[in-house]
């Protein structure tokens, strides 16, 4: 029993400072200013209209602040949040059963969009431009057809992979923003707002090193500000300093780039096994025992960005620069 409320009260901890770390406004999001920018005039519009916000479409890396975004909207037009994914809704019966428990102007988050079904797809399109519903009951010779009228919604759409949505989707969208990775300054200012609402001291330097090995993710920034936070409590006076915060990232295998021991494996498979490339992304997944999309989703983009890794027809290829971060000598082709 003491186990069990002791961890409740860890996780209620956690789930504390989760919500803590989430911006509520828009002037307080760190980051994406483009995005940020666009977003305040749409919204300023259409409070002023009195209407609802057209429906919006996020997409970009994972880690980058699409949920964040969705409840910054919400936030600002002063309505309620609704939050479902892709996978969870699998038939147009369950798409039907959460937007008729819509209130008039509120958001409705649906992440990984790109995964809902056709059928669900089909129902959602006079839904999104209409605000209504056509549900067919029963089958064959019986069946029929209802109309459901629906409030005036905002849909805030999230996906990683925008190419895997369909045309007829995608344009129904009125505001598609996509998001970038982040700069190390920007990250610095995100991992001291994150130490401030941890209630946790750190320096300049020890931040300076925890937004440059972060992959350009905020989510990322946060996730090892924790663990370094543990290794000061444990290994040091509390405190978060460049000692140990260095040493914090070296234990946890996260190099002066942000790569971790995935990344490596992935790239040294590519030197050691298929001579740098070409290799097919099925057979680099198989080698290292990841699933493909994950490779593709989580690791590719960032190793892309910074010029480590490149797509070809063929296959996938490291560049000079992996050789050079691996002091080993560049290969004749």
């Amino acid at each position: 029993m003491e186990e069990r409320i002791v961890s409740g009260e860890a996780q209620g901890q956690e789930d504390w400072e989760e919500r803590s770390l989430r911006p509520q406004s828009l002037s307080q999001y760190i980051g994406q200013k483009t995005v940020k920018e666009n977003l305040t005039v749409f919204i300023e519009a259409a409070r002023m209209r009195e209407e609802c916000l057209d429906h919006v479409l996020l997409y970009g890396p994972p880690g980058l602040g699409k949920t964040t975004l969705a409840m910054i909207i919400a936030n600002e037009m002063g309505v309620n949040l609704r939050t479902t994914s892709g996978p969870a809704i699998e038939r147009p019966g369950d798409l039907a059963a959460v937007l008729t428990a819509l209130e008039p102007g509120d958001v409705l988050f649906i992440d990984e969009i790109h995964r809902l079904n056709r059928s669900v797809e089909e129902v959602l399109y006079p839904a999104m431009e209409d605000y209504f519903l056509d549900i067919v009951i029963g089958k064959g010779p019986s069946a029929r057809s209802v109309r459901l009228d629906l409030p005036p919604f905002t849909l805030v759409g999230a996906t990683t992979r925008a190419g895997m949505l369909s045309a007829p989707l995608r344009d129904r969208f009125g505001v598609v923003s996509r998001l970038e990775y982040y700069t190390p300054s920007e990250l610095e200012e995100i991992v001291e707002r994150t130490a401030e609402v941890m209630d946790v001291k750190t320096d300049k330097k020890a931040a300076e090193e925890v937004s440059r090995r972060s992959r350009g993710t905020p989510r990322i920034a946060n996730r090892i500000l924790r663990r370094v936070r543990d290794f000061a409590q444990v290994r040091g006076d509390g405190t978060i300093d460049y000692a140990i915060t260095s040493e914090a990232l070296d234990l946890l295998q996260v190099d002066k780039l942000g790569l971790d021991h995935i990344d490596h494996k992935l790239l040294r498979n590519i030197i050691d096994k298929f001579r740098g490339g070409p290799v097919g992304l099925d057979t680099i997944a198989a080698t290292i025992g990841e699933e493909a999309h994950t490779i593709e989703d989580v690791y590719e983009p960032y190793l892309m960005q910074i010029g480590f890794l490149q797509r070809t027809p063929r296959g996938r290829m490291v560049t000079p620069l992996v050789y050079q971060h691996f002091n080993m000598e560049v290969p004749e082709r």
